[in-house]
């Protein structure tokens, strides 16, 4: 059962958006679904400003207040998917625990750089007070060409780096483009693409159409609101491992796409097959961490990240690290569940892998859930510190190790942080991670072919990780039906007992495809 304490601020949080309006679509112009450059319904062409905070609340009081309860303002909400049936309320201000920067406790100031406010930590009400508004920035959403810097713990306008004034940035604010909303999540886990994968600086701006074919504005050129719907300040989408859902709305590839996932909106049967259990992106992302043809930048990603030391050789230390480009995706099934590692969990061995999961998707192949598919994921491991005695992750104090790359300094005060004796025992532990990869769409011709997962390939392991392979040894399941023949190659085998013959998976498998009404 979920914690009454989290489903209860749940409750209060819920209560409070409809009673904003909150649950309906309202009338505010950055409130609308689209994605488009179309103008605020208020008049902004008379506005002047001097960087005081709170300059938008006389106007936009309701939209503030739907800000504030959103999980980009909050870095909390419904932990509606989490597997693990754990706290209704979730998210990196208290809980979430990863293997990039570990988790909030210790590092507010450095963690909340890329928070939508002015520095003050969000609370948790559904009566925010005047001060607690003032404290979002809208600016850092609406104006592409804002710029902030912090001093002594809170935001003000660097105006030295701004190419227009204060008083131009009001008057000409807009919906959120791609640079905003790349600002920070490209820049996540320490650096431009290291923790996404298959996001950067570059999807905002680069015209390669083979880098992002949905994004690139040679291509499709789709904001980032095309796929991520929002309402009132909420927005759809998440990744696998993140824990809250700020909307629960279905972004779905046949928005768009209207035919692709019928029976008959691609060129081959064995195609259409396949879209009830493999996931568009599947065969569209064969491979992520691409490189940008008309960026100087690395768009590297980072596969590896270690604590016991910094390859830094000033402030701020970032953990040593490895990165790499034009990689392959690891493929698991996956339910829109998953289970990830919280704040204070006794941590879990993977006996597979070795390691210690930090998230990991929930599914497989013979779950019948119809949202269970087959899907491409990053891949990520790391070297963290482990408690002896309770086996719970530490915390490192992101703060200490930035200053010092002392990773023993910077142990002892995250075990303080967590409440623990700072003399505690530890080791050093691997942890793994996967990231579920929803960009860097390559163009329709570069889709993964039949030979690509099928046959010789090391693509990915259909017997093996999958559960494709046969539920008892070859000569035992020809022989419900027939003497052990040498078996030819797989396409001959499901062409003769599936498409000619309609037999059902599980004659030969440990799972069945009901969809398909074999026999």
């Amino acid at each position: 059962m979920r914690d009454r304490t989290g489903l209860l601020l749940s409750l209060v949080l819920t209560c409070f958006i409809y009673a904003c309006g909150g649950g309906s679509g309202g009338s505010s112009a950055t409130g609308d679904t689209s994605g488009g450059p179309a103008a605020s319904a208020v008049d902004h062409t008379t506005l002047a400003w001097d960087g005081s905070p709170g300059v938008c609340l006389p106007c936009h009081g309701e939209e503030a207040k739907q800000m504030y309860a959103s999980a980009h303002y909050q870095w909390q909400g419904d932990a509606l998917y989490d597997a693990a049936n754990g706290p209704l309320l979730q998210g990196k201000i208290s809980d979430a625990f990863n293997s990039y920067c570990i988790n909030i406790l210790g590092n507010w100031n450095a963690c909340g750089s890329c928070h939508a406010g002015l520095g003050a930590q969000p609370v948790l009400t559904a009566t925010p007070t005047d001060e607690q508004l003032k404290n979002i920035d809208c600016l850092v959403c609406h104006q592409k060409d804002y710029k902030r810097i912090k001093v002594n713990g809170v935001f003000v306008p660097d105006t030295a780096n701004m190419t227009i004034s204060l008083t131009q940035a009001v008057q000409t604010v807009h919906r959120p483009d791609r640079t905003a909303c790349l600002s920070c999540h490209a820049k996540a886990g320490g650096g431009d693409a290291v923790k996404r994968g298959a996001l950067a600086l570059a999807s905002a701006s680069t015209s390669d159409t083979q880098y992002d074919v949905h994004m690139s504005s040679a291509g499709a050129d789709l904001k980032c609101q095309a796929c991520h719907t929002t309402q009132n300040h909420r927005i759809a989408g998440k990744g696998s491992d993140l824990r809250e859902t700020d909307l629960d709305a279905v972004m779905a590839c046949t928005s768009c796409h209207t035919d692709k996932a019928t029976s008959t909106g691609h060129a081959t049967a064995d195609v259409n097959r396949h879209v009830g259990r493999v996931a568009c992106q599947t065969c569209h992302i064969p491979t992520y961490a691409k490189n940008a043809a008309d960026t100087a930048a690395t768009e590297a990603t980072e596969t590896h990240r270690t604590w016991t030391s910094s390859m830094a050789t000033a402030p701020p230390y970032h953990p040593s690290s490895v990165k790499a480009n034009d990689l392959t995706p690891e493929y698991r099934f996956w339910n829109r569940y998953s289970t990830n590692y919280r704040l204070g969990d006794v941590a879990q061995l993977d006996a597979v892998t070795g390691a210690y999961p930090t998230s990991r998707p929930d599914g497989a192949v013979d779950d019948a859930s119809p949202d269970n598919k087959l899907y491409p994921f990053k891949y990520k491991t790391a070297e963290q510190p482990l408690m002896t005695s309770s086996g719970k992750l530490i915390a490192v104090d992101t703060s200490v190790y930035f200053a010092t790359a002392n990773p023993e300094a910077a142990i002892r005060a995250g075990l303080a942080n967590m409440g623990y004796s700072e003399n505690e025992a530890y080791s050093w532990v691997t942890t793994d991670t996967f990231q579920l990869l929803n960009h860097q769409v390559s163009p329709a011709s570069q889709a993964l072919t039949c030979t690509a997962c099928h046959g010789t390939t090391i693509r990915m392991d259909l017997k093996g990780e999958l559960g494709y392979g046969l539920k008892a040894a070859q000569a035992t399941v020809c022989g419900q039906c027939h003497d052990p023949k040498t078996s030819p190659d797989f396409t001959a085998v499901h062409r003769k007992h599936v498409t000619e013959k309609r037999y059902g998976c599980q004659n030969c498998h440990a799972f069945s495809r009901p969809e398909r009404n074999l026999n």
